[in-house]
């Protein structure tokens, strides 16, 4: 437990999207998981998720609240969120200044469709090498037409885990690029779905505004985040009693 706190990052958003820039401009490769309660549960119970996680490939940034509490309770302080929306939205503004490829994989076909035409307005100068929806039957193979293209960017709105894992699977197969599972990020940057009002933003409470738009939430937010705050208390005791 302890070492995934450790190991995500716990600066600035800013800061960290200086370090994409970096990526981007000496073509180097990244794979990005935006974390949230759900993603350390999981690391938890599955032993190939956490060690997707602690590969030195892999990043890691708190995007649920969540996370950062709960690093506070363990005394790991994390500057700020880092919302995967955010990181996709700065990467598309980064492939526009640089001209770069991106590759779209995930969401809904009549999404992702809007996804293109938003970054056709834009985002003018991005390359567009490939825009796939989510529900093809061998996603796999998308991983492999994406390798013939060597993308800069790869989003990729699957839902956690699959987007994590297909991505982990298939790395292998690329020289460069930043790869992101981005959840339901297309949806928003789309203009499919409204975001949060900045005030849900600015106070951490953007879980509360997609429980109150979306009631069928609720019970995937208490199996996570509920439950991996009572397992951190629970974890934060056993460590007191070891001492």
């Amino acid at each position: 437990m302890k070492k995934l706190f450790a190991k995500t990052y716990n600066k600035s958003k800013k800061e960290y999207v200086k370090l994409l820039e970096d990526c981007l401009k000496e073509s180097k490769k990244k794979f990005v998981v935006t974390a949230n309660p759900e993603a350390f549960m999981l690391a938890m119970n599955d032993e190939a998720y956490s060690k997707m996680l602690m590969d030195t490939m892999t990043d890691i940034v708190p995007d649920g609240i969540g996370l950062v509490k709960a690093g506070q309770m363990l005394d790991f302080a994390f500057e700020e969120r880092i919302p995967g929306v955010d990181l996709a939205e700065e990467l598309l503004l980064l492939s526009n200044v640089y001209h770069k490829k991106v590759f779209l994989f995930g969401s809904k076909k009549e999404v992702i469709e809007k996804m293109r035409d938003v970054i056709l307005e834009k985002y003018p100068n991005c390359i567009i090498c490939g825009l796939y929806d989510g529900y093809v039957d061998d996603k796999e193979a998308v991983f492999k037409e994406m390798a013939k293209q060597q993308p800069d960017v790869v989003l990729v709105a699957l839902g956690m885990p699959l987007q994590e894992q297909l991505i982990y699977k298939c790395l292998n197969l690329f020289k460069k690029g930043i790869f992101v599972g981005v959840g339901g990020s297309f949806d928003v940057l789309s203009g499919m779905k409204k975001r949060a009002p900045k005030i849900f933003i600015k106070l951490n409470l953007e879980w509360l505004y997609r429980i109150a738009c979306e009631p069928k939430r609720l019970k995937r937010f208490y199996d996570n985040n509920v439950k991996f705050i009572f397992k951190i208390r629970k974890y934060k005791k056993m460590e007191a009693k070891k001492k």
